[in-house]
């Protein structure tokens, strides 16, 4: 049994599937809100207002997407 695992690889789930992207663009300043919720939009790779990225659709970015939804505009890229 030595080199055999029971669990899968982290990441076979994700190697199998062809993931699709998401687009988030930053619409709305972030002053006035909590200090957290800027440190998302860093987190996201936005770094200016009206700029754009690419991401992976994962939860973890479903989730930062989430907390700061009202500050930006998310499109799906099939």
């Amino acid at each position: 049994m030595k080199g055999t695992s029971v669990f899968p690889q982290r990441n076979s789930l994700y190697v199998e599937q062809e993931m699709s992207k998401v687009t988030i663009t930053w619409k709305k300043s972030d002053i006035g809100y909590p200090k957290d919720q800027g440190r998302t939009i860093a987190a996201l790779g936005l770094r200016r207002l009206n700029r754009t990225v690419e991401h992976e659709d994962t939860p973890a970015i479903r989730g930062m997407i989430f907390k700061v939804r009202h500050l930006v505009e998310v499109k799906e890229i099939a």
